[in-house]
């Protein structure tokens, strides 16, 4: 079994964490408590539980792997990564907090929250599937959907939790089985698409030379069903990227409408025109602006 430990920074708001990852009261790949998260995901095939206790100053991880143990030396180096992704530590909040400390909207909003963190999936493909998923409804139905997917796709470990599926096990699905389970044709068809082309390698999510983020941007706007919104939401839960515009996303244009002080919501060319200013940190402008519509801590991140 292997261990490791990650230091938090100051001011680390702990409650984001177990606010984003507690999301669904009926979770069945996600354990969260007081000071503990476990979560299951298939890390390239393996099915592992990632075993979080949480500390003041510091997380101590223990990552539980089914299988071969031949196969858990590779699985590792990817824990780690999803460890971080889970507990937000891609994105450093303060650049953005010093880029909007004069701000005349959002610098009085941000001092409120100095210690605001944009929460990731444990690993890009759920990231971008959770965006697919969740596009177009509300929360509470997409929460449903979610849990769907993953007893459908994932695979249980040993140790009782689900695991979140990976494209191969994705991929093999027959769209029955979602269709007969509340999904709509063309979300379920867009999914299993999705998912054939990542485990077909047609679809590279992997950062790298020739492959930047925008490459992927544009990759993922080339695939029937998925738009601006499903992309920028994906960028931002999978890769911590920090230039994300949320202008399609209703809770940032009604976030605007408020601080604003306006009669109705900002169309979207006026709000992709508004969060232009934030960049390169619009990611952490829709991290505040979301928190805007949650003032008793619940950092409102869907």
């Amino acid at each position: 079994m292997e261990r490791f430990e990650i230091a938090l920074p100051g001011g680390y708001r702990l409650h984001d964490l177990l606010a984003f990852h507690g999301r669904d009261a009926e979770s069945v790949a996600e354990e969260v408590k007081p000071d503990r998260l476990r979560k299951g995901v298939l890390l390239d095939g393996v099915p592992v539980v990632l075993d979080i206790a949480l500390g003041a100053d510091r997380a101590a991880c223990a990552v539980l792997a089914d299988g071969d143990p031949a196969a858990h030396a590779a699985v590792a180096p990817l824990a780690r990564e999803a460890a971080l992704n889970i507990l937000g530590l891609r994105i450093d909040p303060q650049p953005f907090l010093d880029f909007a400390a004069g701000d005349a909207l959002l610098g009085e909003l941000s001092r409120r929250q100095p210690g605001l963190r944009i929460v990731q999936s444990a690993t890009v493909f759920e990231a971008l599937t959770w965006a697919i998923i969740g596009q177009q409804i509300n929360l509470p139905f997409a929460i449903a959907l979610r849990r769907t997917f993953i007893l459908r796709a994932g695979r249980r470990h040993s140790g009782g939790l689900w695991c979140y599926p990976d494209a191969a096990s994705a991929a093999g699905l027959d769209p029955d089985e979602l269709l007969t389970r509340k999904f709509s044709r063309a979300k379920a068809e867009t999914l299993l698409r999705f998912s054939a082309l990542v485990a077909s390698g047609e679809l590279n999510l992997e950062p790298g030379p020739g492959n930047d983020i925008e490459d992927i941007g544009k990759a993922l706007l080339a695939v029937k069903g998925i738009g601006p919104w499903t992309v920028n939401y994906g960028l931002l839960r999978g890769y911590g990227y920090a230039d994300c515009s949320l202008h399609g996303d209703v809770a940032i244009r009604a976030a605007l409408q408020a601080l604003l002080g306006e009669e109705a919501k900002p169309d979207m060319a006026r709000t992709e025109a508004i969060l232009k200013r934030y960049a390169p940190h619009r990611t952490m402008a829709a991290a505040h602006l979301w928190a805007s519509l949650h003032p008793r801590g619940d950092d409102g991140q869907s």
